[in-house]
């Protein structure tokens, strides 16, 4: 069983940045897979970034590639998402995710789930 938690989200201008972070408990956390989703208001939730469970491979949606950096930090169970150059239509409630060992790149394939944080992005 992994719990999740996710902080940083908050309001920021076009052009900014903001850094989430997802707290990871359980004792095998860093055995797990994480990635960030994203849901905007009337849409289905998708995938932003996802990084294997040692940190040696990520991966990233077309949408975000060049602007944001996800990465982890096993010794301290945390995930972080680096958001730089945001735009507004960037904005949505960003979650963190795991799965044990494999990646998830769609919903359904994630295991765990934060409870979500709102990023918006003003004009």
């Amino acid at each position: 069983q992994v719990q999740l938690v996710e902080s940083g989200g908050g309001l920021v201008q076009a052009g900014g940045s903001l850094r989430l972070s997802c707290a990871a408990s359980g004792r095998t956390a860093s055995s797990y897979a994480m990635g960030w989703f994203r849901q905007a208001p009337g849409k289905e939730r998708e995938f932003v970034a996802g990084i294997s469970w040692s940190g040696g491979r990520t991966n990233y949606a077309d949408s975000v590639k060049g602007r944001f950096t996800i990465s982890r930090d096993n010794a301290k169970n945390t995930l972080y998402l680096q958001m730089n150059s945001l735009k507004p239509e960037d904005t949505a409630v960003y979650y963190c995710a795991a799965k044990y060992v494999s990646s998830c790149r769609t919903p359904k394939e994630c295991d765990y789930w934060g409870q979500g944080t709102q990023v918006t992005v003003s004009s």
